[in-house]
This record gives structure tokens, C-alpha cells and sequence, in this order.
């Protein structure tokens, strides 16, 4: 039977999911191996050092930088506020002195005796990794941080924007084709992984960052609705570190696409359990997709099934790894009957089963000669695709 690779994204009810939880810099973890850990429990915790905060010190006072260190009121060490006297010139016969102030709270520094500058670094700024994933502490790497354990139902997004976030999973829509509209949000969906159907509108973005969700999934997203959201275009880097006060995830594509059906259902057989998301997404080399992850119970990750997947660790700059996903031994095998969603025109958001895949190059329209598969879609009806234009839709 004929056989390909392509990418694929994962829909499972069941997987072995294993969170890399990493600090971007050395610090303590706090918890040990066997622990058991919630997706807000803080398994690693350090510091990044303060903003430094020159002040031209001498020239405030009119002295010689040389004359600096004997002016000082404060010395190396001390903890200064904003306003508080650094130094004092000696003025005139003991009068007229002026004062130089600190423009920062924080700890002196250093002082020059050859530059004439003061520098206040601020204080340190506390890095928390969160467990992201309520499971099961799996391994404790030293100083770094901790990999967390569970058995989880998985849903990976074609794109998303904003960072981790957590909640109890909301049905806002009663169908998988249903649009997502402003009336669709409830007050009491504050703090929800909301879920709705086909796109998502403008305006039902804005009311569940009025009522305070979590996040948002549903199967599209317009894309003027997007850049109005953000304020600026996409680019090709990674997403995620947008601070908007809410999480989205698209499965399916860009404009009026409903999520698909086996995905709804998903969603909607674990209402009301806490699902952690992820808006993170990169397509080009290092593919992230975004995900939403949630886990089974307290007792699952012994029973999970599935292969154990590779984990992502902390960017600098970006507290806490992104958790990646556990594939199945055949994760990436295209073959007859394979769930798939077509990722580009004239097909885009196409969903069917892989019918036939033929070993010959085919003749596009465009003139050029590519591999090619058959489709099988609703209605029983088969299209012709490459076979770089469709991405698998791992069980």
C-alpha cells in the first residue's frame, strides 16, 4: 500500500503529553519528582537582574569626577529610592551645597572616579515557570526546571495568539458550524476557555476581553477582524508573547471555516473541565502549533496511551517552555483513509479522507509537475491536490 509523509496536526482523545518546564536562566525548583501539580503551581522560580540607571553624578554637582567617591553619601551596596540624596558638592566656605538626587529606586552600583557616574541597578525581577498542565512531576532537571507528566485529550490549532492561560472549558455554540458572535458570551464565562464553532467575530473577541475569558477556540478568524484585534499585521515570527488580555486559537484556517466536527465534539465531551491552551505558533523551521490540552484525571498519565513526545524549552526572554505534544509511532504517515484538512487554494479548509495516492507526478494547472493525492469529501466527491497542500490530522 503506498505510503507518504506530510505534517500533521493532532486531534486526540488520548495522548501521553509531557510539559518541558524551563527557566530561560538558573534558578531554584520547587518541586520533586512524584509531586503532584496544578496547572498554576509554580515549579521553578529565579531572578533577572534590575534596569541599570546611570546618573551623571559629578556634573550634577559641578565637581571633578576624581572629586566623586569623597562627595557620596551612599556607598556601593546601599539601597537608594527615587529622590533620595546620592552625594553632596562642599560648596562655599560649607554653604551653597547642592544635592544630587537618585532618579530610581534600587542598589548603588558603582561609582566612578573616572567617568563621574552613579549607576542604581533596580530591583530584581522575579521569573516564575508554571506547571502550564496539571500532572504528575516526571523528572526534575537540576536548577533548570521540571518536565510534568498526565494523560490528556489534545487539540493542536492551525494558528493562535497569546500566551499560556487556563480555565474551565465553555460551549458558547451549540454546533461545530455555528458563528461566534458577542451574544454567544456570557459574564459567567470570566476566566473560560470558551469554545465556539465557525469564525469567530470582532465582536465577540471584544466582549470575552470585557467579561474577562481566558481564551478563545474556535474554527476561524477573519483576518481584517485579526489586525483590527492586534493593531498590526501578522509577520512570519513567532506568536505568542502579545500581551491582549486573551488568548485565541483558530483550528481550521482564516475566514468563515467551521471546526470540524470530530474536534467540536472533542471539545464538547470535557465541558466544564479545565483545559490549558497555548496561542504560541511558528509555521516556518521549528514548527510550535498552538494547543489545547486537557487533562484526565489525577490517576491518567499511568494508563496514557501513545508515544512520548519531544518537549520545548524556554526562549530567552520567554518565562516558562512551551509544552509540545506526545505523537503516536505513525505520526506524519499519509496513506489511503487518512484524516486530512487541505491548507491552501482553491481548497483551503477542505476536510476529507486520503482515497487514493498515485505514484506518478500529476500536471497542475499551473503547468508544473508535482506529487499528487485524491481527496474523498463530504458528499462523496474526490479532488485532486498536491500533496504539500494538506496536513494530516493526527488521532
Amino acid at each position: 500500500m503506498a505510503k507518504a509523509f506530510t505534517p500533521g496536526l493532532t486531534v486526540s482523545a488520548r495522548a501521553r503529553y509531557r510539559a518541558r518546564r524551563i527557566l530561560p536562566l538558573e534558578g531554584e525548583v520547587r518541586v520533586k519528582v512524584g509531586d503532584r501539580v496544578e496547572a498554576d503551581t509554580v515549579v521553578a522560580q529565579t531572578f533577572m537582574e534590575g534596569d541599570a540607571f546611570p546618573m551623571k553624578v559629578a556634573g550634577m554637582l559641578g565637581a571633578q569626577p576624581k572629586d566623586l567617591p569623597g562627595l557620596m553619601l551612599v556607598k556601593v551596596g546601599d539601597a537608594v529610592r527615587v529622590g533620595q540624596p546620592l552625594a553632596r558638592s562642599k560648596g562655599i566656605f560649607g554653604m551653597m551645597r547642592t544635592e544630587a538626587a537618585s532618579t530610581a529606586d534600587g542598589t548603588v552600583e558603582s561609582v566612578s572616579d573616572s567617568t563621574g557616574m552613579v549607576i542604581v541597578r533596580g530591583p530584581r525581577q522575579p521569573i516564575e515557570v508554571r506547571a502550564f498542565v496539571s500532572g504528575t512531576v516526571a523528572e526534575v532537571l537540576p536548577r533548570e526546571g521540571a518536565i510534568v507528566e498526565n494523560a490528556v485529550a489534545l487539540v493542536q490549532g492551525i494558528f493562535g495568539i497569546g500566551g499560556e492561560a487556563h480555565g474551565p472549558i465553555a460551549m458558547a455554540c451549540g454546533s461545530h458550524e455555528e458563528e461566534l458572535d458577542a451574544d454567544d458570551i456570557l459574564p459567567a464565562m470570566r476566566g473560560a476557555v470558551v469554545v465556539g464553532g465557525a469564525r469567530m467575530t470582532a465582536a465577540a473577541i471584544a466582549r470575552a476581553r470585557e467579561v474577562g475569558a481566558a481564551a478563545i477556540v474556535s474554527g476561524g478568524i477573519d483576518d481584517q477582524d485579526l489586525r483590527d484585534f492586534l493593531g498590526h499585521d501578522i509577520g512570519v515570527a513567532v506568536t505568542g508573547s502579545e500581551r491582549m488580555g486573551i488568548t485565541l486559537i483558530v483550528t481550521e484556517g482564516f475566514g468563515s471555516i467551521a471546526m470540524a466536527a470530530r474536534t467540536f465534539g472533542l471539545l464538547a465531551s470535557h465541558a466544564g473541565r479545565t483545559a490549558s491552551v497555548n496561542g504560541a505558533t511558528q509555521i516556518r523551521a521549528g514548527v510550535m502549533r498552538p494547543e489545547i490540552v486537557v487533562p484526565l484525571g489525577s490517576d491518567a498519565a499511568a494508563g496514557a496511551g501513545g508515544g512520548t513526545g519531544a518537549a520545548g524549552a524556554a526562549g530567552a526572554g520567554a518565562p516558562g517552555a512551551r509544552a509540545l505534544a506526545a505523537g503516536g509511532a505513525t505520526a506524519g504517515v499519509l496513506e489511503v483513509g487518512t484524516p486530512v484538512r487541505v491548507i491552501r487554494d482553491p481548497h483551503f479548509g477542505v476536510l476529507g479522507t486520503v482515497a487514493a495516492l498515485p505514484e506518478r507526478p500529476a500536471v497542475l494547472d499551473s503547468g508544473s509537475k508535482a506529487r499528487v493525492l485524491e481527496v474523498a469529501v463530504e458528499g462523496g466527491a474526490r479532488i485532486t491536490v498536491p500533496r504539500a497542500n494538506v496536513e494530516l490530522i493526527e488521532g
